[in-house]
């Protein structure tokens, strides 16, 4: 038996000449551009065929006759049995004019070489999109009664299976797929489209929040999800069936599944929070179409609505097709398949397969470079306190990747030393003595940089003091106060804000400000360290406003507790959990490769979150917490003490094993 394949380089047809190819005595002319003609060979390896039963026939489908030489036409003439049309857009996004050339001319020309070649059935694999978006059940005998079909992808679709009904001059039938997800054994998949556009919302949700916390969804109307495997098993088997001339099967899903449904399977496969509470999409429909039009005339409301599209990855018009209305009856499908095994299976028995493959395979992070080096590679970067801690461990991570890293701080031993450890491993540091609460030494600091090396390309405002001292052992210490002030805010603004010019002008720039965990969950003892940082959070914030158009973004890491020379004089911190300045350095190279406006850890959002909520109940938490550990000897002025701890503290300190401050 004899087939032809339009298509047959696309995620169905590959599946499908398989299939066709596993009859006995198959052979299969699929379609191919001349330019493709390399593909050849890895499609017969694919596909276990050699030459003999594999034949590629050269053409074009938007061509006349399909670009069919007259040879190849004249030896397929009367040898084709079975004609199956696949080639089309499948793509909400892509233009009307490419969807009309492609789905509705294409298919005419089709039509045209199967009537020209005597092809003795034509399979026409069109979609439920050809209903539109019909108001209630679509049914199988159903065409005419399509409603609203204004989008190009429907229209197209609905136009290119009236062409064949009305212009094919011989047997055909139409087969009418679902929204074609991965393979249900393997999760194949060869694009993101349908559900696959929320998973990247899914995945974010998953990061932020903990898989037990309960979640808001989406809901809307009906959405039929198949599988490939089902699309061309039920293609193959009921094509070969007798007496299916002039009829359509809808290969759908029979249950169908609300949006919420869906999104929440997915959210249970990928491991993240569920979806317990569902915000009906259906009340946008209340909204008068005269107040969204006015409000999308808004340039600030089209550019928040673009960004977090573009954000998550979502095609313009995916919002639109949410409240979908239509459902399938697909009775004639069942009635052809009885008996043969062939079913679609529940979406909750493979969601976790396709979105497995999906986070391997096609997550559009994966192809974008989210190297350090691809990154900061030939760029400046300044690290403030680089001398030390974590800013040493973050400009040894900027340097072996390439960057011209700078690293500035009062004392030129460590400097110096700093340097040679730099060498050692195979890469420079570019080393500048300042102090940072000096607002002249910054001026002239800042000078240098701009002289000798045109500003930087990244910012990184690591220097710091901390201190930690109880509000009621400060009174006659203000001085403390200031003191923190004037490095921890005052001293980063000053290099910001005399760096921040020569970034306009480039339009372009990253500003990593290190905040405290402190300024989420306003640590007790904390008040002039965590008054500073959040000086300098409100600060970025307000920043990041003015330049977000600019191309000068700004990161805020509010860092847990790391071990270095900064929390030492706290002996307290002994017993806790901290991290290495490695790991924070980490945090900071992340924050230069992905851009976000903040970077938390869960308990620091935990924490900003309690405060917000029950204001009291979080006084309460760190009130106790107060009381358990008490100032440090350090705090106290004497040096010579041991920190004594309660058993409460002890016990507080086994319980948050592994959690980081």
């Amino acid at each position: 038996m004899h087939y032809f394949v339009t298509g047959a380089t696309g995620f169905i047809g590959k599946r499908l000449v398989r299939k066709l190819l596993a009859r006995e005595g198959a052979v299969v002319h699929f379609l191919l551009r001349k330019e493709s003609e390399g593909k050849v060979a890895e499609l017969r390896e694919s596909w276990g065929e050699g030459a003999d039963r594999a034949l590629p026939v050269y053409g074009d489908l938007t061509a006349e006759g399909l670009g069919v030489s007259a040879a190849d036409a004249k030896a397929l003439k009367g040898k084709i049995d079975h004609l199956y049309h696949l080639a089309a857009v499948y793509d909400l996004a892509a233009d009307e004019e490419s969807q009309v050339a492609v789905n509705v001319e294409g298919t005419r020309h089709v039509v045209q070489f199967a009537q020209a070649v005597g092809a003795r059935h034509f399979h026409h694999v069109s979609s439920i999109a050809a209903a539109g978006l019909y108001e209630g059940v679509f049914r199988e005998d159903m065409f005419d009664e399509a409603e609203n079909i204004d989008h190009p992808y429907f229209m197209t679709k609905h136009e290119s299976e009236k062409i064949v009904r009305t212009e094919y001059q011989g047997a055909w039938t139409v087969y009418r797929p679902a929204m074609v997800v991965g393979d249900s054994q393997t999760g194949e998949m060869d694009k993101i489209d349908g559900p696959y556009y929320f998973f990247k919302l899914i995945q974010r949700l998953r990061q932020i929040l903990p898989p037990w916390m309960p979640s808001v969804g989406l809901e809307g109307g009906r959405v039929n999800i198949v599988p490939v495997d089902f699309v061309v098993a039920a293609l193959d088997h009921i094509s070969h069936l007798p007496k299916t001339e002039g009829k359509c099967y809808h290969l759908v899903d029979p249950i169908g599944y609300r949006v919420g449904d869906v999104l929440d399977i997915f959210s249970r496969a990928a491991h993240a929070p569920k979806m317990s509470l569902f915000v009906n999409a259906a009340l946008l429909g209340f909204i008068p179409r005269g107040v969204k039009k006015g409000l999308m005339a808004l340039a600030p409301v089209r550019r928040i609505r673009n960004a977090v599209m573009k954000d998550l990855g979502l095609p313009e018009d995916m919002l639109t097709f949410v409240n979908y209305p239509t459902r399938f009856d697909c009775r004639e499908t069942l009635a052809a398949l009885k008996g043969t095994g062939i079913a679609c299976p529940k979406l909750d028995d493979y969601a976790w397969r396709l979105w497995d493959y999906w986070e391997r395979y096609l997550d559009p992070d994966l192809h974008i470079d989210r190297s350090l080096k691809g990154t900061v590679g030939g760029k400046v970067v300044l690290v403030t306190g680089g001398s030390s801690g974590i800013g040493l461990a973050a400009a040894h991570k900027f340097a072996e990747a390439g960057a011209t890293t700078i690293i500035c701080g009062r004392d030129q031993d460590k400097l110096d030393e700093a340097c040679r450890e730099a060498e050692g491993k195979g890469y420079t540091f570019v080393a500048y003595p300042v102090d940072l609460s000096d607002m002249d030494d910054v001026d002239r600091f800042v000078k240098v940089l701009v002289d000798t090396h045109r500003g930087v390309d990244f910012l990184v405002n690591n220097a710091g003091r901390s201190i930690r001292r109880a509000v009621e052992s400060s009174y006659d210490r203000f001085h403390d106060f200031e003191r923190t002030m004037q490095l921890n805010y005052f001293g980063c603004l000053r290099v910001t804000m005399g760096l921040l010019p020569g970034m306009v002008a480039k339009r372009r720039g990253h500003v990593v400000n290190i905040s405290s965990i402190g300024v989420l969950t306003n640590a007790p003892r904390f008040s002039a360290y965590v008054a500073s940082k959040a000086a300098l959070d409100a600060w970025t914030r307000c920043a990041a406003s003015e330049f977000a158009d600019q191309g000068v973004t700004f990161t805020t890491i509010n860092m847990p507790l790391v071990r270095t020379p900064m929390i030492a004089p706290t002996q307290i911190y002994n017993n806790v959990p901290t991290l290495s300045p490695e790991e924070a350095g980490d945090m900071i190279a992340q924050a230069c490769i992905r851009k976000p406006v903040r970077i938390a850890t869960r308990l620091g959002v935990t924490g900003e979150v309690l405060h917000a909520l029950a204001p009291r109940v979080a006084q309460i938490v760190m009130n106790t917490s107060f009381r358990m550990f008490p100032d440090s000897s350090a705090a106290k002025g004497d040096k010579g003490a041991k920190p004594q701890l309660s058993a409460e503290a002890i016990a507080m300190q086994q319980m948050m094993r592994g959690i980081h401050f």
